[in-house]
């Protein structure tokens, strides 16, 4: 059996930054083990799959695989979805996934790049033990979103660059994405975003992330739009909106590969 294949940095204008994530079209699902097993092969952040939505909610259905596990959210794989599709029929302008978890979601045509809608995480003050030793700092402000989102927040992005946490530690604490923040020194905001527990030590740039960023610095900025930068090896500039139970993310992406994967 043959599947198309596409890897696409998402969040970047040149190759080899952003964040990477499969894109692979399906006519039907496959068993979950081969997902998994493929995904593990690919070895990127992210595997998304597409199958064409038979319920009429949705063009596609989307789900997506880290090298370990299936995740609940994925937005650097979603906005790679939407460009996949989007490149190959020019009289497209929009394209709508359904999820298992996190609803409908939507890439659109915007300028050069796309507008993409996520659902807003709002987090809340939170104790959570052994996180700011894990991250290597003495202090910060903690923050959790219930469905699996950690969040400190530091005081200069010098901070938050030069952080070297504890992975093993970090994944001890459990099965969520961590997240180090703090106002930016070229952008609004800069963040890292770690998730050792899902096999990703350290995640290149996290849309999902930003579900839980964008109401925090929305509400401490007192604006709705803002600029933000993950500050990872790779790296990847993201435009921000906070839009009630939605947030919007804004960015481009650009394909590097594509071809046959063969089982």
């Amino acid at each position: 059996m043959q599947l198309p294949f596409a890897q696409v940095d998402a969040f970047a204008d040149r190759p080899f930054t952003g964040n990477q994530a499969g894109v692979m079209p399906l006519d039907a699902w496959l068993d979950d083990a081969v997902l998994q097993a493929i995904a593990e092969e690919n070895n990127l952040a992210e595997t998304a799959f597409i199958v064409p939505d038979a319920s009429g909610e949705a063009d596609w259905e989307l789900r997506w695989f880290t090298p370990a596990v299936e995740i609940a959210l994925c937005g650097h794989a979603t906005l790679a979805s939407g460009h996949y599709l989007l490149t190959r029929d020019p009289a497209l302008e929009r394209v709508r996934f359904r999820t298992r978890k996190a609803g409908v979601l939507e890439v659109a045509r915007e300028g050069d790049g796309y507008r993409m809608a996520l659902p807003a995480y709002p987090p809340e003050s939170a104790e959570v033990p052994g996180l700011l030793d894990a991250l290597g700092v003495e202090r910060g402000e903690m923050l959790r979103h219930a469905n699996g989102y950690d969040m400190v927040v530091l005081d200069s992005a010098e901070a938050v660059r030069a952080l070297e946490p504890e992975f093993r530690a970090l994944a001890a604490i459990g099965d969520t994405l961590n997240i180090v923040t703090a106002p930016g020194d070229q952008t609004d905001v800069i963040s890292r975003v770690f998730a050792p527990a899902a096999g990703i030590d350290e995640d290149p740039v996290t849309g999902s992330a930003h579900s839980v960023l964008i109401p925090y610095w929305a509400a401490r900025l007192g604006r709705a739009r803002f600029t933000a930068f993950q500050a990872s090896r790779r790296g990847g500039h993201l435009g921000c909106e906070a839009a009630g139970e939605q947030v919007i993310l804004r960015g481009k992406c650009v394909t590097v590969i594509e071809g046959m994967f063969t089982l």
